[in-house]
Formats: structure tokens, sequence, C-alpha cells
């Protein structure tokens, strides 16, 4: 029996052994086929435009295509749950945004935990959102705007990305604070909400700057402020909300990547050594301009898994000062 034991430890780890060399093979050679980049929210906005803005470059880096794969819904839960249970092979790769932090303050119940199911790479970028309105609307500032909304109760309605996304709680919170009458209406994303506030279907709107940016330089909407705490490169003659009366005020935006748990290590260094090189190249840093965001970076991917733990922590407390209860 002594014998059998000891060769059956022998067939075990030499199994095991075998199983490690080929998963080390594997990593080494990746990648051999299409790499699927999981956008998890609707084409036109900012995710979208970052992901399509990445992916070219990316693809040339790595010599494999990359696949733009958009997975709208729940706010970026569809997406971001189809990811979670991928397998981690270094063939799926997810757009992580600010939203992914606050789900665990809004969502009872997540199919995922924002900080497990996920090996992070990199922060793509930050920027700001900025609250629109409409020209039909006749404001030009917040103090106008507020004023508008207590003369004109139960009235005006303003579009965001989603539910629980930055920019909705971001509006709430200014909601809250003047005590405002105005209805939230959700889109599954801001390239869906920018088409009914330009079309002055919904006259307000808070939301990303990438979708909003062109139609407000061609006049089509009027930036009302940026909620960034200082004023946006992409917009310097509008004031930040918090130099508009609500001191103190800030929100932002950032788009990042993200892979299944459980991605070889190799892989994800190799992500993020190319997608620092690709964001320090000129032709890139003037198209983020083009949509409001920056090219930050990560130096390593630890770095963005400490912010990802942050911002859960913070965005928790915004979620209970703006009086949303999860769902």
């Amino acid at each position: 029996m002594p014998v059998l034991k000891r060769y059956l430890r022998r067939l075990l780890t030499a199994f095991i052994a075998w199983v490690c060399l080929c998963f080390i093979a594997h990593a080494q050679d990746w990648p051999t086929k299409p790499i699927k980049l999981i956008v998890p929210h609707a084409p036109g906005g900012v995710t979208d435009v970052v992901a399509r803005i990445l992916a070219q470059p990316l693809s040339e880096a790595l010599r494999q295509t990359i696949i733009i794969d958009n997975r709208p819904g729940a706010a970026g839960l569809l997406g971001t749950d189809i990811a979670a249970k991928t397998s981690p092979d270094g063939y799926t790769l997810l757009m992580y945004v600010d939203t992914n932090t606050i789900f665990p303050s809004t969502i009872k119940q997540l199919n995922h935990d924002p900080i497990q199911s996920f090996d992070p790479v990199t922060i793509l970028g930050k920027g700001s959102h900025v609250l629109v309105a409409h020209p039909s609307l006749g404001v030009n500032n917040l103090q106008d705007l507020i004023r508008y909304i207590k003369s004109h109760p139960n009235k005006l309605s303003y579009a965001s990305p989603g539910t629980g996304s930055p920019q909705h709680l971001g509006m709430e919170i200014i909601k809250n604070t003047y005590q405002l009458d105005v209805t939230h209406i959700p889109y599954k994303g801001g390239g869906q909400a920018i088409s009914d506030v330009v079309g002055g279907q919904v006259t307000l709107g808070m939301l990303g700057m990438a979708p909003a940016l062109p139609h407000i330089k061609s006049g089509k909407l009027i930036a009302i402020a940026v909620t960034s705490r200082a004023r946006s490169i992409a917009l310097p003659q509008v004031p930040t909300v918090a130099e508009s009366g609500l001191t103190g005020f800030e929100t932002g935006q950032w788009q990042g990547l993200v892979v299944p748990a459980g991605t070889p290590s190799s892989i994800i260094d190799r992500l993020h050594s190319d997608l620092v090189k690709i964001m320090q190249r000129p032709e890139i840093k003037e198209k983020l301009l083009g949509i409001g965001m920056d090219n930050s970076t990560h130096s390593t991917p630890a770095l963005f898994k400490a912010m990802l733990k942050d911002e859960v922590v913070k965005w928790s407390g915004v979620v209970k000062t703006a009086g949303i209860q999860p769902e």
C-alpha cells in the first residue's frame, strides 16, 4: 500500500506540473486568434468611442484582430456579467468604467464581484460629465436652470445613460440639494440619450463629454456646467457645478480595461505594456481630447486595482448622499 500511495503521489505531481507547463506555454503563445473586446454599453457613448479609438492600435500591437462586441443592458450589468463568466484565456477583454464600482451600492444582488471577478489591466483615461440643455429651454447656467425648474414644477425631465450611473447620481445630488422637481429618464447608454436631448424630446441631460461635445460645439446643445473639480480642457469657457454654487461638488468618468479573473499574468502584463505605449501616442491623445478625455494610465495593474477598491468606497458615500436605495 505505501508503494501505491507513493506512486499515486508522484503521478499527481507529474500531472500538476504538466498542466502548469501547458498553461504557461498557452500564455506564451498568446494571441493566436482574434480577441473580443466587450463594451457593456450602447454604440456612440463614451465607452464605445474609447474602445474604438484603441481597438486598431491594440490589434496592430498584438498582431490580432480586436472585435468590438457591444452588449448594452441594465446600465452595463449585462455585458459585465457575460465577461465575468468567460474563460480567462486572454481572448475576452472588458471595458470597465466608473459605473462598475457603483453597482455594489445600487444593486442588491450582483451576479459578479466588481473586484474579485476581474483582473485589472489599466485605466484608459479620465474626463468630466456635462449638464446640457436644449436651446429651446432658454437657460445658460446652473442658477438660471434652478430658477426655471422652480417656476415650472413637474415640467422638466433629464436624460442620463442609465439608473445608477455617475451621471444619474450627480444629477440627483443637484436635485436633492436645491429641492428640484425634475424627472429622471434613464437610457441604455449616452449614445441613445443624446439623440432625444438634441431632438428636444428631453430638454435636459447629464451626460458624458464624448456624445455631448459635438452638439455643444455646433450649438445644438447648451453646456450648463461640467462636473469635474476643475474646468474641462475641452470646454474651458464652461464653469463647474462647484463654481456655479454647489461648493465641493465633483463627479467624473473614467474608462479602463479588465480581463476575467485568473487570466495569466503574462497576458495582463503584455496588455498593460502595449496600452501604456498606445496611450502616449500623439494621435491617441488628440482623439481623446476631442471627446473630453485625457490619456491617464496606471504604471502597474496593481495600482488600478487599488483605485477600484477606493472607488467602491467613494461611490457608496455618494449613493447615500443622493438618497438612492439599492434595487
